[in-house]
């Protein structure tokens, strides 16, 4: 959502590459090329990538459907270079597996040229990555790193471009790092992790910590004997629990030379459930939608004038302050409030009447950056202010520039030890945000499961994506919007924490338009199994939480259409 008539095609775009490695590398099966990562202290930093010039043809890489070749002109050092064109559904993946170690940290850069270029690498035992760039018509550098995982001795390192774009180019592809010969032992495995406690209990998760071991590099997280996580830092929350239940964990510390014996266990109980999710008093069925603080030529309203339909009502939007992740909010006066006392007033009448209003963090030219613990605490202590001073209900996430899980996660879950049970939570994703569990944006909905309200996708300004039968869908579709929530819904989801978004007018988005009936189609196929397109979910999702809208502005603009006809659809769902 942004400010203009037109919000996001760019913003998309950047996103795009965010995801792809893990998503292309997940859901279209085809491997990827990994991070450079630094040779540890006195080891030469050797180019474990073979043929990494492409001199000897595509000896060592093999690229999807046939889309690979080598060309004399354009390189960027040697007699040649990669050229790799996409064609249809395939985005022109070369690849290679290269030997590697456990528990060791690599560099992976690449010289590319084209649109939409990626670099990236799979299969690392730890956190997969990549890396791209939108438009490169000369030669630009590409470079990522990573480390791998205690059992790691292989990754796939690629490249790819983008569907329905032109050729790309790429050159001098280099991965450094230890060998994955025995070589030299390093340092001796250490000891085991000791100061084992819990934190912070909700009803589906328990927070850990323990005290740092010298050596190691990381550490592993067992829950009833069985390795759930492997974290970088001494702390980690354990996610995915079952309520009013006890759990008994351990922890182990890693490095090159390998995993050390167990720590001491300790036991935690997880909190009696609710029923899933966060949300204070939102109805099981509910409409979102976007209030604009501002004027961007759709119809100005006061929160006073927000139709009846809508059950959420998201405050657009909270800016950055000069403190890394702190925000803070002011009223437009192109909105018409005299004073903030009445916009305070009109927030506790929506309440009144049982609407719940939230601040919403990001849009299009939103530059929140979460991605440290001060920052993390400093989203969370200003977000709360701002709910004190106005009487917000919770906060919307809609960070379109990235956004840091393990930070984000320890953000909210600050607020929420703040705000209390009644905390609302929504989150607006764009579609590529939540193609992969993988990616920031779903990490953070499955690690914050027990406190979400609602994750209502952006289905527009996005252009074709898969579906959970790894079929590529076009927006505008019936099957665009069951296929991309069924990732969701199969993905970890409750059904009553996935909503529909799209915008409310044709003059809300730059593309995605679709008519309410076709919203209303999609509700009923998903909750009911009726009117679906040519996908059908295997299942039915009775509990889906709704649809979302941008915005209430234009859809007042276009005469209400929107809330008129999807917000009792909604309401009227099983």
């Amino acid at each position: 959502m942004d400010r203009a008539p037109h919000p996001r095609p760019t913003r998309l775009r950047r996103r795009l590459a965010r995801l792809t490695g893990a998503f292309a590398a997940t859901a279209l099966g085809a491997t990827a090329l990994v991070a450079l990562g630094g040779a540890p202290a006195g080891a030469a930093a050797a180019n474990l990538a073979q043929n990494p010039g492409f001199e000897s043809g595509l000896s060592g890489w093999t690229c999807s459907a046939g889309s690979g070749s080598t060309v004399a002109s354009p390189v960027h050092g040697g007699s040649a270079a990669l050229k790799a064109t996409p064609a249809g559904t395939d985005n022109a993946r070369c690849a290679q597996t290269v030997a590697v170690r456990p528990n060791s940290s690599y560099t992976l850069t690449a010289w590319v040229q084209g649109s939409y270029v990626y670099l990236g690498a799979s299969g690392t035992g730890t956190t997969d990555v990549s890396t791209w760039t939108p438009s490169a018509s000369g030669w630009q550098q590409l470079s990522t790193s990573f480390t791998t995982g205690a059992n790691t001795t292989s990754v796939t390192v690629y490249t790819h471009g983008w569907y329905g774009q032109p050729a790309y180019y790429a050159d001098d592809i280099s991965l450094t790092g230890p060998g994955g010969d025995p070589g030299n032992p390093g340092d001796p495995v250490p000891g085991a992790p000791s100061g084992l406690r819990t934190g912070a209990v909700t009803s589906s998760s328990i927070a850990l910590s323990w005290s740092p071991v010298t050596g190691a590099t990381g550490y592993h997280v067992y829950r009833d004997g069985s390795r759930v996580q492997s974290v970088s830092g001494t702390s980690a929350t354990v996610t995915g629990l079952t309520p009013s239940t006890s759990y008994r964990f351990e922890v182990t510390a890693t490095n090159a030379a390998g995993e050390s014996p167990r720590s001491s266990a300790v036991t935690g109980t997880t909190s009696a459930g609710s029923g899933g999710g966060g949300g204070g008093t939102v109805p099981k069925h509910a409409v979102t939608g976007y209030w604009q603080n501002f004027d961007n030529g759709a119809a100005v309203q006061k929160l006073r004038d927000v139709q009846d339909q809508y059950d959420i009502i998201a405050v657009a939007f909270a800016d950055a302050t000069g403190t890394p992740g702190a925000v803070d909010f002011t009223l437009d006066p192109a909105v018409g409030y005299g004073s903030e006392q009445q916009f305070k007033d009109d927030i506790k009448a929506k309440q009144a009447a049982g609407k719940s209003v939230v601040i919403s963090i990001g849009g299009q030219n939103g530059t929140v950056s979460v991605n440290d613990a001060a920052s993390a605490n400093n989203f969370a202590d200003s977000v709360y202010a701002l709910m004190r001073e106005y009487g917000f209900n919770g906060v919307d996430i809609d960070l379109e520039n990235g956004l840091n899980a393990t930070y984000m996660t320890q953000a909210l879950r600050a607020l929420s030890a703040k705000a209390g049970s009644g905390l609302v939570i929504t989150m607006a994703p764009q579609t590529i945000d939540m193609q992969s569990t993988s990616n920031g944006y779903f990490q953070t909905a499955l690690n914050i499961k027990d406190i979400l309200t609602v994750v209502n996708m952006q289905y527009y300004n996005s252009g074709s994506m898969l579906g959970c039968d790894g079929k590529v869908y076009s927006q505008g579709s019936v099957d665009f919007l069951t296929a991309l929530a069924c990732i969701q819904l199969e993905g970890g989801l409750s059904p009553s924490q996935v909503g529909l978004g799209l915008p409310a007018s044709t003059r809300g988005a730059g593309s995605g338009y679709v008519s309410p009936a076709i919203v209303n189609n999609a509700l009923d196929c998903l909750a009911r199994g009726t009117n679906c397109g040519s996908f059908k979910p295997a299942r039915t999702y009775p509990e889906l939480r709704g649809a979302m809208t941008w915005s209430t502005n234009w859809d007042a603009t276009a005469g209400n259409a929107w809330s008129g006809a999807v917000g009792p659809k909604v309401h009227g769902l099983p």
